[in-house]
């Protein structure tokens, strides 16, 4: 056999291996690797992971801005081109409400049959307020944008022995990105023919910046290790065990919504459950070890589309709109139990009252999971509301990244499944696709297929 022969059979059978597989297998290789430098105190090996991890986390976070304002843009413009997009639209809006609905009534059972509060043995000294924090005040004046990319420069002054150091660092509030792009887009669509330049210039920079997250996604099996080998080497048991009960809750809560909730959902529509999760896994397990909504973006929508039957036109609106306000996991569940266990650390009794608010918000407020910093905002936005102590944040950050994972798979399982039920409902999914009779034009890169 020739040496091209074989590097083409190599190929081939590197091709084959599912995306997922990629995924899972950089997942055990990172917990092997995580495992050894905790147990063998290899700091060398820790920081190896520390840095290849918060690469790979920036390369998908420098993406985010453009993509995600192209992607409102052209969504937005290529409504034009559907029918009822208005009722599609509200449909999909009140889906996002019911799902959250029902999301959030799931964790406050099991909180309030399981108290993660009162079998808690963290001690209370450590208890600190978050430095971010939210309330309906900045979620509403979130709404404005501060400038054009809704871009954010703060400062850390860090003082040393001889000097003081400033650290200036350039973030984006992914709230202020939404309403920009939907005005763009509803302006290009008002204007008319006039503004058909700008609307194929969006188009021809979103599908540039998707080729770019396309590649980026390719080094997933290395960022999956290196993300879950540095969750594993700095989040020993020794921290989760304290909290042990409540961090059992949230993966019980996601498992509930994404296992149960989402597959009756399905079965009440008539679809198969198992094409969905055939479907929609890429993405999940992607945004498992990614822990980024936004940067799982291209994986939900490329497999909404190509995988589940729900036409291009409509997914490229709803799905952009889930990945910044579509959050089961960290808007409902989370900050349900998270409401319960503070209120019991601190030994705060919850009313009937103080539940309804927590459903309240989960339903309102969980766009601004979007504005700022994903559950941590909704987390103070929902004690502040119950007028809970904001020093519990600090309490449960030391396990954030581990609950993280299962909170952003359930987030992405959602904003798949809400534009399926939609256009199902609708009548205009293409079951033959959803159910895998067919296939539709192959993804940007062959190597997630």
């Amino acid at each position: 056999m020739s040496a091209s022969a074989t590097a083409s059979t190599t190929t081939k059978a590197r091709r084959r291996v599912p995306f997922w597989a990629q995924v899972l297998i950089g997942l055990v290789v990172g917990v092997v690797l995580g495992f050894l430098a905790r147990t063998f105190a290899l700091g060398w090996l820790t920081e190896t992971l520390n840095t290849v991890g918060t690469i790979f986390v920036q390369l998908l976070r420098v993406i985010v801005v453009p993509l995600v304002l192209t992607a409102l843009i052209v969504s937005i413009t290529q409504l034009r081109h559907v029918a009822n997009a208005a009722r599609l639209a509200v449909q999909t809006l009140v889906w996002f409400a019911i799902t959250a609905l029902i999301s959030v009534l799931i964790g406050i059972g099991i909180g309030v049959l399981t108290n993660p509060g009162s079998s808690a043995t963290i001690s209370l000294e450590g208890a600190r307020a978050s430095g971010t924090q939210g309330s309906w005040l900045d979620f509403l004046k979130s709404l404005v944008p501060a400038n054009f990319l809704g871009l954010e420069v703060s400062s850390r002054v860090t003082p040393s022995a001889d000097t003081v150091s400033v650290a200036t660092s350039l973030n984006f509030n992914v709230l202020q990105l939404v309403v920009i792009g939907i005005a763009l887009g509803a302006a290009a669509l008002a204007v008319g023919a006039k503004a058909e330049p700008f609307v194929k210039l969006a188009q021809s920079t979103l599908e540039i910046f998707q080729k770019l997250v396309w590649w980026i996604i390719l080094l997933a099996p290395i960022g999956t290790a290196a993300l879950i080998g540095k969750a594993i080497a700095t989040y020993g048991w020794n921290l989760l065990a304290p909290l042990g009960v409540f961090a059992l809750d949230v993966y019980l809560g996601c498992a509930l919504v994404l296992f149960v909730l989402y597959p009756v959902l399905l079965k009440l529509h008539g679809l198969s459950v198992r094409r969905f999760f055939a479907g929609a896994w890429e993405a999940i397990t992607f945004a498992f070890v990614s822990r980024a909504s936004l940067g799982t973006l291209p994986v939900t929508q490329a497999n909404t589309i190509d995988k589940l039957g729900v036409p291009s036109s409509y997914a490229s609106f709803a799905v952009p709109l889930g990945a910044t306000t579509k959050m089961d996991g960290c808007a409902a569940i989370y900050p349900a139990l998270a409401a319960i266990t503070v209120a019991q650390l601190f030994g705060v009794p919850l009313t009937l009252q103080h539940y309804v608010l927590i459903a309240f918000v989960a339903v309102v407020g969980s766009a601004a999971t979007a504005g700022l910093t994903g559950a941590i905002v909704m987390l103070t936005l929902t004690l502040s509301t119950l007028g809970l102590p904001l020093e519990g944040v600090g309490l449960l950050l030391a396990i954030d990244p581990i609950l993280d994972m299962a909170r952003t798979a359930t987030n992405v399982a959602g904003q798949a499944l809400v534009p399926t039920i939609v256009a199902k409902r609708n009548g205009i999914l293409d079951e033959d696709v959803y159910n895998g009779r067919v296939s539709t034009a192959p993804q940007p890169e062959p190597a997630l297929a």
